[in-house]
């Protein structure tokens, strides 16, 4: 994919790429060359996600829709939790919730158990099953991170995640 991603693009003195059709006027008609290019890398970060967000959903289990994918990983990381708790995380309804946790506990991956602190509400769990197929697809994309990224420092990769750290908070407000 190297070369031919950003077709179109040539780059300027800095490095940054710049369109053939030339620069957006920023404030006082200074170029916002450095906001078009975070915008246009973004976008294709957010595509390229997007479709190894689905390709990592299969491997865990081939029925399973790319979106649930993430409930997984939130399940992995942070343990049971409330289902409004995880709609309030992915940003969906308790409707949309509702159907896609059902269809996690259909393959196996989840278990749904009363809440002990409130007899109304249920908490969702990983099955053993669930987490080591989630464990499974997780160690083997840092494994593609690791080799996709030897020619880095570690020190440039820590700046990298501290960079998106900072700027999915900033993005949240």
């Amino acid at each position: 994919m190297g070369a031919d991603v950003h077709k179109g693009e040539g780059r300027s003195d800095d490095g940054l790429p710049v369109d053939a059709g030339g620069l957006a006027a920023g404030v006082g008609g200074v170029p916002d060359q450095e906001y078009l290019s975070l915008e246009r890398e973004l976008t294709f970060l957010l595509r390229r996600a997007r479709a190894n967000q689905g390709e990592m959903a299969r491997e865990v289990h081939p029925d399973l829709e790319s979106a649930a994918y993430g409930l997984l990983v939130r399940l992995e990381e942070y343990g049971r939790q409330r289902a409004t708790e995880l709609a309030a995380y992915i940003g969906v309804g308790k409707a949309t919730m509702s159907r896609q946790l059902r269809a996690l506990e259909e393959l196996g991956l989840i278990a749904r158990e009363p809440d002990p602190a409130d007899g109304r509400a249920w908490l969702v769990d990983l099955t053993d099953e669930g987490r080591r197929r989630v464990t499974h697809v997780r160690e083997a994309r840092r494994a593609r991170y690791v080799t996709q990224l030897s020619h880095w420092d570690r020190r440039e990769v820590a700046e990298l995640a501290r960079l998106l750290h900072q700027l999915n908070g900033v993005m949240e407000k």
